[in-house]
């Protein structure tokens, strides 16, 4: 069984003494292909491509000027300790034990633009590229084509040492489209999380990140290898709700 996150757009680059072990990118020979691509742009183009202002245009052309192709080169940092969002608050992998990165480094994968698929430890450079983004790279007319079947193809090449056939996906649709469930040799089970306000159950983005970075903690704490035993997820006051959900389609509430 894996479980799959979205990487987050804030990041935290600074000395982190929660582990020294690391592990390469998958994809480092790709990420360096769009880097490069992204360097070409203008100032004025990445601006437009990625909808950002233009003090974050700046930081964002300085990033990948030094961005450095060579693995484990440059300002690197294990993924899980370097994305800073709300997936991540809700994870709080900085308060980890090492066999609980162990643990995570071969049951967890972060979908990402640049580096199609990360393992947890996987040093990385700081970078924002969204997946969803119009990046035109050769004859690829977007990162989804560009991708093509790279990252189904590799978790079914994880999966292959896992005795349970099964992805739990908590990554966002952004990312999970990346993804062709019907040729992964496993089931795909997407959770959702809702809120009871007024006289139903609602979903709150804010509140949906956080909970996919706590249910990955608890696949992790609890070292869960079986998809049927993350029903029994139940941090922050949700639990599984039977009625609300359907085949593989599985509702938690609170």
């Amino acid at each position: 069984m894996l479980v799959l996150l979205s990487p987050s757009k804030n990041l935290n680059f600074k000395p982190q003494t929660v582990t020294s072990k690391f592990s390469q990118p998958m994809f480092i020979d790709e990420a360096a292909q769009l880097a490069e691509r992204v360097r070409k742009l203008s100032r004025k183009e990445m601006a437009r491509l990625m909808d950002i202002n233009p003090r974050l245009t700046e930081l964002n052309h300085e990033r990948f000027m030094q961005w450095s192709g060579s693995a484990g080169a440059g300002n690197v940092k294990q993924a899980i300790l370097a994305f800073n969002g709300d997936v991540y608050t809700g994870l709080n992998a900085r308060t980890m034990k090492e066999s609980d990165l162990a643990f995570a480094q071969e049951n967890m994968v972060i979908l990402s633009g640049l580096y199609g698929a990360l393992r947890p430890l996987d040093l990385i450079q700081p970078y924002r590229l969204e997946m969803g983004i119009e990046l035109k790279v050769g004859r690829a007319a977007d990162l989804y084509e560009f991708w093509g079947t790279k990252i189904t193809d590799t978790l079914n090449r994880l999966l292959k040492k896992h005795k349970h056939k099964a992805i739990i996906n908590l990554a966002s649709l952004e990312y999970s489209q990346s993804i062709d469930p019907k040729s992964l040799d496993a089931e795909w089970i997407t959770p959702a999380f809702k809120e009871f306000r007024g006289n139903g159950y609602q979903m709150f983005f804010v509140f949906l990140k956080r909970a996919r970075g706590m249910m990955a903690r608890f696949m992790i704490e609890n070292r869960i290898i079986r998809p049927e035993d993350m029903k029994a997820f139940d941090t922050g006051g949700y639990f599984y709700n039977e009625d609300m959900s359907k085949g593989l389609d599985w509702v938690f509430t609170r």
